[in-house]
């Protein structure tokens, strides 16, 4: 992975707070979710969801992330400053997955497998059909109109 932006950025995002942003220049190889207990336990969600990515297709474009080894053959990369979670890679492998919701525009990566499915909760399958509210009508206008976001923005 180099510190500079990969050319043409086909994908780009970060962390909750900024300090750490990255770019993809290709489409990733695939997009999944991932049911296991140590995916549960790191994205602190039922599953996580990740795009697959060749590392020479990546790069870090601001500030690094701070990394966990979560097992003898893996580390999880996440912003030391916002603890947003970030990346899955395996030591010294070829590719890096980045969790699908730390990207600007994550309704472009689109899981279409998945695994870990011996850990998937009985009640993630049926989550599309539960009583569903947008975030106004969960707060109401008074309330949205006195939150202030300390997020980043979904764009550099």
């Amino acid at each position: 992975m180099t510190a500079e932006a990969p050319a043409k950025p086909v994908l780009t995002g970060g962390c909750q707070c900024g300090a750490v942003r990255f770019a993809v220049s290709a489409a990733p190889n695939r997009v999944s979710i991932c049911h296991c207990r140590m995916c549960q336990k790191a994205s602190g969600a039922p599953f996580a969801s990740f795009a697959d990515i060749n590392k020479e297709d990546f790069a870090w474009t601001r500030g690094k992330p701070a990394a966990f080894k979560s097992s003898s053959i893996a580390e999880r990369d996440f912003c030391a400053a916002c603890g947003t979670p970030l990346s899955f890679r395996r030591i010294d492998g070829p590719r890096i997955e980045i969790m699908t919701g730390a990207f600007d525009r994550p309704d472009r990566v689109i899981p279409t497998q998945q695994f870990g499915t011996e850990s998937r909760h009985g009640w993630v399958v049926g989550i599309a059909n539960l009583p569903s509210q947008t975030t106004m009508q969960n707060y109401g206008p008074e309330q949205m109109a006195t939150i202030v976001s300390h997020q980043h923005p979904d764009h550099d």
